[in-house]
């Protein structure tokens, strides 16, 4: 933020309240008067880079409110001191391991009580909100009379993403400023709009430049700026019949997405606007109750772990990267869409390929995601203009980093690297995106092998959060950091991973695939199949996933893996998966594998027989059995990533926290009774592995 903004703040100005220290008489607050009469009160988490409100920052609120009643200005701005944004939300930190539903509605009570004392004071009150304005943040803009939004702020209730709705009075608010319908479409999704989209729905009251808050703020404290007022369609859409109606509808689209007994925040608050909507003070109410309870919800909790655990992967890219060009080698599904990725967040990159086709159908590809992810029509073609045909491939001569993501073949791979590693430039890190053969059998064609390292991304490649970054016993650790800090640098968590069949992710994935294999043997229909992993909490079923990744790419890796890990652990491929594989019939890349593919979505045939209690956990518990072995193996640092790269790699249902934080709450002395039987029913596949005793029952 320019400094020239707080040249207001300077030491002449009048301080209200107690004399000040370094920070002022409070911790996180800082409050001065202007020459106009005009209240400034900047938030600025102590040791923090980005506000949130921790009950400590609310009990200073309280108290700074206390001391402006006592001597009212002419009017109050909030904003921040921080150039990160606003308020980011809530300190999740004070929601872990909340089990008390009466001491969270004790505390929610408290923090609602300071957000209606700043909602009461008898003067103007402007926020003025810049970067992330997200949660917590976002209601207590919501308690000011006025916002005003700098161009590029950002506005968004997050808490469903936590297993929550808003808790600090949001649910009331907004449904009172803004279209309902919309309020709680972007309550229920969690999703984020920009400072325009704000000013369109009625969120705030204007957009306007750094350089015009002051003129903007006089404005709004001397009456001569019109805020925006809700409209008629707000009252006529809070009205109880039109509240039923669109309830049903909400509940009806919700259930597309989310189970009840999985996710129960969306449907907690949808009950909470029907049932309350038209009376804003029994809301403001109910919404404490309703947060209490879902707080100390099983869901809630895990979703809270896996918002640390999210933080830790993020922490694990270190530095700054200095990679600014990429080249990639196969214009595939994978390697196109790794490229186009890359170009996306403003690297220049490079894509060969054998054949021009490819490359086009990349391109394609990547104009259709620019315009997804990025919001201005000049960003998406200057991503575009970052990402170059190259069908010589002389941008190997240039890049920073080569990634190499051509067919799951050993002997292709090698001669690949043959070809190229005379022509990149020194310094150069070459990668491999395999998803299965170990580095130490793919280095030997290398001159220089400690410069190889593993860049294993998750298709769709655009929506799956995690890169493992895969390491071997002559890798250079400077190359490792600089993989690690690559990943970061194009928004990715990277999970360090040492080099062995299959890495973390793929050897976990396989025996959850083949099994629903092994069930169609046994004449399963493979809709059942699918419905007992999504009823578990899979964002899909395992026969919908091998379409997706494809069934080519999935036959290579279980043959890859059953070589190397041997038949006790890894049932044979059926005859019927190569046959539909010779044929072409690859998943949802060819339009056709198990399921039809139309549009991007498989066609799926209404359900014909139920799942069985003991189909979940033959598909389940072989990945949990596994991410025990690779903790044991060393393979993966800690139980923390194992599980973080589950969830981010493979959309293992995130409620549940992981699969081996799933197991631990199960109970492992269970978990281990259940694979014995499921061993002595169907064979030595699912044999407990040595190092559920170390996992502690």
């Amino acid at each position: 933020m320019d400094s020239k903004v707080f040249k207001v703040f300077a030491n002449r100005a009048l301080e209200l309240g107690p004399p000040p220290s370094d920070q002022g008489p409070w911790q996180h607050w800082r409050l001065t008067l202007d020459d106009d009469g005009i209240a400034w009160l900047l938030i600025d988490r102590r040791e923090a880079s980005a506000n949130t409100l921790s009950a400590e920052v609310l009990t200073e609120l309280d108290a700074v409110l206390a001391t402006i009643e006592g001597n009212p200005p002419k009017g109050l701005v909030i904003r921040s001191a921080k150039t990160s944004g606003f308020i980011a939300g809530a300190d999740v930190t004070m929601f872990r391991g909340m089990t008390d539903a009466a001491a969270v509605a004790a505390a929610i009570g408290r923090a609602h009580a300071v957000i209606d004392r700043l909602e009461a004071l008898r003067f103007p009150t402007v926020a003025v909100i810049h970067g992330f304005c997200l949660g917590g943040g976002l209601e207590l803009a919501l308690a000011c009379k006025t916002r005003i939004a700098i161009d590029g702020a950002k506005f968004g209730f997050p808490e469903v993403m936590l297993g929550l709705h808003p808790g600090l009075g949001g649910t009331a608010r907004f449904t009172r400023r803004v279209n309902p319908l919309q309020a709680m479409t972007l309550m229920l999704t969690g999703k984020t709009i920009d400072a325009r989209r704000a000013k369109a729905l009625g969120l705030v009251d204007a957009v306007t430049q750094e350089r015009h808050v002051h003129a903007a703020v006089r404005d709004a404290v001397s009456g001569s700026f019109r805020p925006v007022r809700p409209g008629p369609m707000v009252t006529l859409m809070n009205a109880a019949p039109v509240r039923r109606f669109l309830a049903g509808r909400m509940r009806a689209e919700t259930a597309r997405a989310a189970r009840p007994e999985h996710y129960p925040a969306p449907y907690a608050l949808i009950d909470l606007w029907e049932t309350h909507g038209g009376d804003r003070r029994a809301m403001l109410y109910a919404e404490q109750a309703s947060f209490a309870r879902l707080m100390v919800t099983p869901t809630a909790q895990n979703l809270i772990r896996v918002f640390f655990l999210r933080d830790e992967l993020k922490k694990l890219a270190g530095g700054k990267s200095e990679i600014t060009h990429v080249h990639v080698i196969g214009a595939g599904a994978m390697g196109g869409d790794i490229a186009a990725w890359c170009a996306g967040q403003g690297l220049t990159v490079t894509l060969a390929d054998m054949k021009p086709e490819p490359v086009a159908a990349a391109i394609g590809r990547a104009g259709a995601l620019f315009g997804k992810i990025l919001r201005k029509r000049i960003d998406a073609r200057d991503a575009l203009d970052r990402f170059i045909p190259d069908m010589k491939g002389e941008g190997v001569r240039a890049a920073d980093l080569v990634i190499e993501a051509v067919p799951e073949n050993l002997e292709l791979k090698r001669k690949v690297y043959a070809a190229i590693e005379s022509r990149m430039k020194a310094g150069a890190i070459l990668a491999t995106n395999t998803s299965s053969i170990p580095l130490e059998e793919l280095r030997t064609a290398l001159s220089r092998p400690e410069r190889l390292v593993g860049l294993h991304f998750f298709n769709p490649v655009s929506r799956m959060m995690l890169v493992e970054v895969v390491g071997h016993d002559g890798a250079d650790a400077a190359v490792l950091d600089a993989a690690r800090a690559f990943a970061g640098r194009i928004e990715r968590l990277p999970v360090p991973v040492k080099s062995a069949p299959g890495f973390l992710v793929n050897r976990a994935l396989t025996p959850y695939l083949l099994e629903a294999m092994m069930m169609l043997d046994e004449k399963v229909d493979m809709g059942t199949i699918d419905a007992a992993a999504e009823r578990f909490g899979m964002p899909m079923g395992p026969i919908e996933l091998a379409d997706q990744v494809g069934l080519d790419i999935c036959l290579a890796v279980a043959d890859e893996l059953r070589a190397k890990l041997g038949a006790d652990v890894l049932p044979a491929t059926p005859d019927w998966l190569r046959q539909k594989v010779a044929a072409g019939e690859l998943g949802k890349k060819t339009g056709k594998g198990f399921y039809v593919w139309k549009n991007g979505k498989a066609e799926k045939p209404e359900l014909k027989t139920q799942p069985t209690p003991d189909m979940a956990d033959r598909l389940i518990l072989p990945m949990a059995n596994v991410c025990v072995a690779c903790l044991r193996q060393g393979i993966v640092g800690s139980a923390d990533i194992v599980d973080g790269a589950m969830i981010f790699g493979t959309g293992f249902a995130p409620f549940r926290g992981g699969p081996l934080h799933y197991a631990r709450a199960r109970g492992v002395d269970e978990v281990v009774a259940t694979l014995e039987r499921l061993a002595a029913r169907h064979g030595a596949r699912f044999a407990p592995d040595a190092g559920w005793k170390a996992l502690g029952g």
